[in-house]
């Protein structure tokens, strides 16, 4: 969340805001759920989301204290994660896919199995996640991401043992810089980071893969018993304002869900392909996985390890 529109919210109001950052989702959840935490206000992605609704650890929103959720586009509305839109609020989305520096890549890649065919060992970058480590082997066995079982982990095993073998860096932080600096030629990034470099070079290419990729929502939401539930939902109203939303797009420029913010953007960023991609890709958003999480965690671990 961009510091100036923190700023702004407190100078209309007079509320004060204090910002506490988690390094993953998973480390929210945890917090949360073992209720050592005392949020007014937090920022999950769809999952971590979904997890928390049956877990009973959200308010229900007060919606007549945000009308500005009519910006929403259609498509943000009635997500699986929270289908009657009564615990959660979409503030930003996006997808994760391949960065290729064309420049130094001739060769076509279309998906993961191009990415990791070999040719680019020790020039990628990839994500230092562990649930989208495995979504990608999912992916590229025609499983869906949320497929996960103690077989299909079994089945991406050997795919991951090919795999990450290959990858010269772990960034969930700022993969961009790797590939700016030119220490990589390739990555699997989040689009945010792909619009970036796309804008400071056209060589920088985002491919949404071939097989499938993961959309995901982060959202905000109220912790149960948030003290100030009221100043929260204020908060979001004001999020929600296009004229607000747009600062967020200037400085993260993800894909944004609130259609009336986008009409407010320049024809160079709806063009970024990575912030919004043409055509009909193929993509799926991460469903709550429970205590399957830590056998993802395991597999992955255990292949870094080797």
């Amino acid at each position: 969340m961009p510091q100036e529109v923190i700023d702004g919210f407190t100078k209309e109001t007079g509320i004060k805001v204090s910002v506490e950052n988690y390094a993953s989702n998973e480390e929210m959840l945890a917090k949360l759920l073992a209720g050592g935490a005392h949020y007014d206000l937090i920022q999950p992605s769809e999952y971590t989301t979904e997890a928390l609704i049956k877990a009973g650890k959200l308010e229900e929103l007060n919606l007549a204290n945000i009308p500005n959720i009519k910006n929403l586009a259609p498509e943000f509305t009635k997500l699986p994660h929270d289908p009657e839109g009564k615990y959660s609020v979409p503030w930003m989305a996006g997808s994760v896919g391949i960065v290729v520096n064309t420049a130094k890549v001739k060769t076509p890649v279309k998906g993961y199995g191009d990415l990791f065919d070999g040719t680019h060992k020790k020039r990628i970058v990839v994500l230092n996640d562990n649930r989208e480590i495995v979504s990608w082997a999912l992916s590229f066995l025609d499983h869906s991401v949320n497929d996960i079982t103690p077989e299909t982990l079994q089945q991406c095993k050997p795919v991951l043992e090919k795999w990450l073998p290959q990858v010269k860096v772990y960034d969930s932080d700022s993969p961009k810089t790797e590939l700016l600096n030119g220490d990589v030629d390739l990555g699997i990034v989040w689009s945010g980071e792909a619009a970036i470099l796309y804008k400071k070079n056209k060589k920088f290419q985002y491919i949404l893969p071939s097989e499938h990729a993961h959309r995901f929502i982060d959202s905000l939401a109220i912790p149960k018993g948030a003290a100030n539930k009221e100043n929260a939902e204020k908060f979001i109203n004001y999020i929600l304002r296009p004229e607000v939303s747009v600062k967020i797009s200037d400085a993260f420029p993800y894909t944004n869900p609130n259609a009336e913010a986008r009409k407010l953007l320049t024809k160079a960023q709806l063009a970024n392909p990575a912030s919004y991609p043409p055509g009909d890709p193929k993509l799926e958003t991460f469903s709550d996985i429970g205590k399957t999480a830590k056998d993802i965690d395991k597999l992955v671990t255990d292949l870094k390890g080797q």
